[in-house]
């Protein structure tokens, strides 16, 4: 049983980059670029040689190149990254380990080092995670069984993500989309690694662009109560994000996102 990672990457040198990550285990390299390139090599690590596919495609948008990746996994189970992840030794054995303790998951989420303004959660006690509270999580916190993810058909969302027309939220539909098929997921309290800091490829600000793009964000999410969690969201995080726009203008700029998207 073998762990495969699948690397979203923009500009990177493929050849280096397994050994900046601390890769230990075999892996995809999708690499944004200007040209388009196929390259297969041996990485040596102390756990054994491991294959490293790298393509270099002259794509642009982040849920473009994990969907290549994907498409082309091979692995038992799939632990997502994006370049900036530096993981530690071990966490190839710490995967499988954990799937081997919770059969009954299709899908865990772990830990990874972030700093402060970056984190988002820290799950510090094995739970199930459902529709409600799957927000949180982002996609290089994401193993998988594959023989589960394909057989659900389920995808990237092309218009989200670094790259792509909005801003983010392709890592919180597509938990989404893998709890409402019906696979089983799961947070452990276990780090695999740290997020090396990074200017944002796609925050700028709680600027307007901000606001509209996650109200765009909360129709696919929430439907129906896409204005009510638009509410909600600006209640609890409006002391921080609308010290340049009001709380009344970001929740009509949400709701102008909300309607704009309105009949997908």
């Amino acid at each position: 049983m073998g762990l495969q990672v699948l690397v979203a990457a923009v500009g990177e040198n493929p050849a280096t980059l397994a050994g900046r990550m601390n890769l230990e285990s075999d892996a995809i390299i999708v690499n944004q670029t200007d040209r388009y390139a196929y390259q297969e090599y041996k990485y040596l690590c102390p756990n054994g040689a491991k294959k490293i596919q790298c393509y270099n495609l002259a794509e642009r948008g982040v849920g473009l190149s994990r969907n290549h990746a994907l498409l082309r996994a091979t692995g038992d189970f799939l632990l997502f990254a994006d370049e900036d992840i530096v993981y530690d030794s071990g966490y190839e054995q710490k995967v499988l380990e954990q799937f081997a303790q919770h059969p009954e998951a299709d899908f865990l989420l772990f830990n990874i080092r972030v700093g402060e303004t970056r984190a988002t959660y820290y799950t510090e006690r094995f739970h199930r995670v459902h529709l409600w509270n799957a927000g949180r999580y982002p996609t290089y916190s994401f193993a998988v069984r594959r023989d589960k993810l394909h057989a659900a058909h389920i995808t990237f969302h092309l218009w989200f993500g670094g790259g792509a027309k909005y801003s983010n939220g392709e890592d919180s539909l597509f938990l989404k989309d893998c709890i409402a098929y019906g696979l089983r997921v799961y947070a452990v309290p276990v780090e695999l690694g740290m997020e090396r800091e990074r200017r944002s490829t796609w925050f700028q600000g709680y600027t307007e662009k901000f606001f509209i793009d996650r109200g765009v964000l909360y129709h696919f999410l929430y439907g129906k109560l896409a204005g009510l969690m638009a509410v909600r969201f600006l209640a609890a995080h409006g002391a921080v994000m609308c010290k340049e726009i009001p709380r009344k203008r970001a929740l009509g700029l949400m709701k102008k996102g909300i309607h704009s998207v309105k009949g997908y």
